[in-house]
């Protein structure tokens, strides 16, 4: 079996609010279940209690992330610390120091860092923040193009990445096997790309996967 044959990208859909978008996730059986925790400004928000009350609803093959944006280390470690989520994503202005110190917190918990390239970045400064993303202390990073807006940034400056990374920031059925087959990445990551009217929709999530999914078959 050759390499495209195998190859197959993790999953994650982000941003589930209703006890409906868990059941549609479980049923397509993605790879990550997002969730975003104490952001008001996201239409996608949840507090930590909803949030632990939807993973608790989670396959067993899902592991549950939990979205964070310069929320305090207690609230984070302690989320990680007792099984409320699997995974940490930092998806504000944490840097390594924050990154270090939740660490020692939370030492078995899993802890992913976005880092954003918006689309009206010079090349030069798209670039810089991509080098400064290799270098994280991070156990994942993603590359996003910023809040779940659904816009896409210029994947070419991506180049050759030198560690495994979660691509997101507009992508949808239209062009994830465009992009899974120019990126390669380790996982991608869809908000917006899977909704209609603000909310996740079933049909959307099953397109959006069997298409990720079906790359290289």
């Amino acid at each position: 079996m050759s390499e495209e044959e195998v190859y197959s990208p993790l999953i994650k859909i982000c941003g589930l609010s209703r006890k409906e978008d868990i059941e549609i996730v479980n049923e397509v059986g993605v790879d990550y279940a997002g969730f975003v925790i104490n952001y008001p400004g996201s239409h996608r928000n949840v507090s930590p209690a909803k949030a632990y009350e939807l993973a608790s609803g989670l396959d067993k093959s899902i592991r549950s992330v939990g979205v964070f944006v310069n929320q305090p280390f207690d609230l984070v470690a302690e989320m990680l610390n007792y099984g409320a989520i699997d995974v940490a994503q930092l998806h504000g202005d944490e840097d390594e120091s924050y990154i270090d110190v939740l660490k020692a917190m939370a030492p078995e918990g899993e802890i992913w860092k976005c880092f954003k390239i918006k689309p009206e970045l010079a090349n030069d400064k798209a670039l810089e923040i991509l080098r400064e993303s290799e270098r994280s202390l991070a156990d994942v990073v993603l590359l996003d193009s910023g809040y779940g807006a659904g816009l896409t940034f210029d994947h070419s400056l991506i180049g050759r990445y030198k560690r495994p990374f979660f691509i997101a920031g507009g992508i949808n059925a239209h062009n994830v096997s465009a992009v899974v087959a120019e990126l390669r990445p380790y996982g991608i990551d869809v908000s917006s790309g899977v909704e209609t009217d603000n909310m996740k929709d079933p049909d959307k999530i099953k397109e959006f996967v069997r298409l990720a999914r079906g790359a290289f078959c």
